[in-house]
């Protein structure tokens, strides 16, 4: 027989898609998919065949009605598998903005949970029966924890600029230093921002050195805002000269021109109390005369992803007022893990305690060193004598633009396997049904226990998994 005649016969033999959703073994996979999108699945089955026997692949043709399901109901599998996985992050990076940035605490997660299930008084006035404000279930804990008079929330802080300068100096001029021109992650980049938001961007200074006489000489009729961008996400070393925050505000008072600082990451405490270098705080911004902040929710902060605008009120009454808000306004999910996150921050022990991101930041040397053993063992276990498993000192960064050149000292579980490589390991680790991501060092696969909080988070995963070839 011609091979052209063996796929004609093929062809032939393809059965069509009504055929297949009649058969008994399609019933089940109905069931479950319901019968168009089974319908679609099918189809694509049989496309997919045809295409194999076209190319001269005659060894995929399903044997029988069972195995043409069996195809279809793995794509369907395929199509509504979720996919955002829960992993664990042993990458050393404790706020990874690749695997969502803060982990919620326990109590934001239980407010988001009931502010999902149930209708919620999100823009409702109980005790007037009116239309409410949805900014007042965060706008008061905002103020006494920041020392602002005023807040407001979008849904990110890239979000919180963009809203800031368009309803502060659209068609207006925007003053910054060329040295804080910065790029976020994304390729998000500071003058683009401005550029969307209307403003007009009037650098000053040079990269490494700008002086207040810069800031002055810049200032006319036509500025609108003066814009401060903390470099949270990269330093400028060596010949640097930079006005301090109390010296642009005075500048900003003495020519009635607001003062913006973007903190960018933002933090409500100090992070020197945790033996880290100080990022300033949102508070200590605020009483050194910044006029508006804005910051990030989900980095330091420990919350959802929002954007934070706190400041003087009549600013951020007008702020509120724009309409572009409205487009970037937080859901009610948002505002409750905002807000039940920043109840905790009334007492600060409960904090750092209860807080995801400030729990990993602070936790002691020793602690870290004493989990790396029990997953030491764990692992020697599992892995038999397939591989060389020991703790390691390391290094862990804060991430998300905080604290870019500070070295947080660590402790890994170092994975170096006889047989596969540490690229196959990781993709290993990475393709279990709660992936375990770690990174490449050195030749060894590390998994960085800073954010690991007890030994059993690894153990549970790999409880009756088959090891690596």
């Amino acid at each position: 027989m011609k091979p052209e005649d063996g796929k004609k016969s093929l062809f032939s033999k393809l059965p069509s898609v009504e055929k297949l959703l009649v058969s008994t073994s399609c019933e089940p996979v109905t069931e479950k998919y319901g019968r168009d999108l089974t319908a679609k699945a099918i189809r694509e089955v049989v496309e997919c065949v045809r295409n194999d026997i076209r190319s001269g692949d005659e060894a995929s043709f399903p044997e029988n009605e069972s195995a043409w399901m069996d195809k279809a109901g793995s794509l369907l599998s395929e199509w509504t598998a979720p996919t955002l996985k829960s992993a664990i992050n042993c990458t050393g990076v404790v706020v990874h903005t690749n695997l969502g940035r803060s982990q919620l605490a326990g109590e934001a997660l239980n407010a988001v949970m009931e502010a999902s299930r149930a209708a919620v008084n999100l823009e409702y006035n109980l005790s007037s029966g009116c239309r409410g404000e949805r900014d007042r279930h965060v706008e008061d804990l905002l103020i006494r924890l920041t020392g602002s008079e005023a807040a407001t929330v979008v849904n990110n802080n890239a979000a919180a600029v963009l809203l800031t300068l368009n309803t502060l100096s659209n068609g207006r001029e925007a003053i910054v230093s060329r040295g804080e021109l910065i790029e976020i992650g994304g390729s998000f980049r500071l003058p683009e921002i401005m550029s969307q938001s209307g403003s007009v961007l009037r650098e000053v200074g040079t990269t490494n050195r700008t002086h207040l006489h810069d800031y002055e000489s810049a200032i006319t009729g036509s500025t609108g805002v003066i814009l401060k961008a903390h470099t949270s996400n990269y330093r400028v070393v060596g010949f640097t000269c930079a006005p301090g925050l109390k010296e642009l505000s005075g500048l900003a008072r003495k020519t009635s021109v607001p003062l913006l600082v973007d903190l960018g990451s933002g933090t409500l405490t100090g992070l020197d109390r945790f033996g880290l270098s100080t990022e300033p705080t949102v508070s200590a911004t605020i009483s050194d005369g910044a006029d508006i902040v804005t910051f990030s929710g989900d980095k330091l902060l420990g919350g959802p992803q929002c954007g934070i605008i706190a400041g003087r009120k009549d600013l951020v009454d007008k702020i509120r007022k724009n309409h572009l808000k409205r487009a970037l306004r937080c859901c009610k999910l948002t505002l409750a893990g905002l807000s039940a996150t920043l109840r905790l921050y009334l007492n600060p022990a409960d904090a750092i305690d209860k807080i995801p991101t400030l729990r990993h930041l602070s936790r002691e040397i020793d602690q870290i060193k004493g989990t790396a053993t029990e997953v030491s063992t764990i692992l020697k276990k599992f892995f038999g004598g397939a591989a060389e498993i020991f703790p390691i000192h390391d290094i862990s960064r804060a991430g998300s633009g905080a604290l870019p050149e500070v070295d947080i000292k660590s402790v890994s579980v170092a994975i170096r396997h006889k047989t596969i490589s540490p690229d196959e390991l990781a993709d290993w680790f990475r393709k279990l049904d709660t992936s375990i991501l770690g990174r490449i060092e050195d030749d060894l696969y590390r998994l960085d226990m800073r954010c690991i909080d007890s030994p059993d988070q690894i153990g549970v995963i790999i409880e009756g998994v088959t090891p690596p070839p």
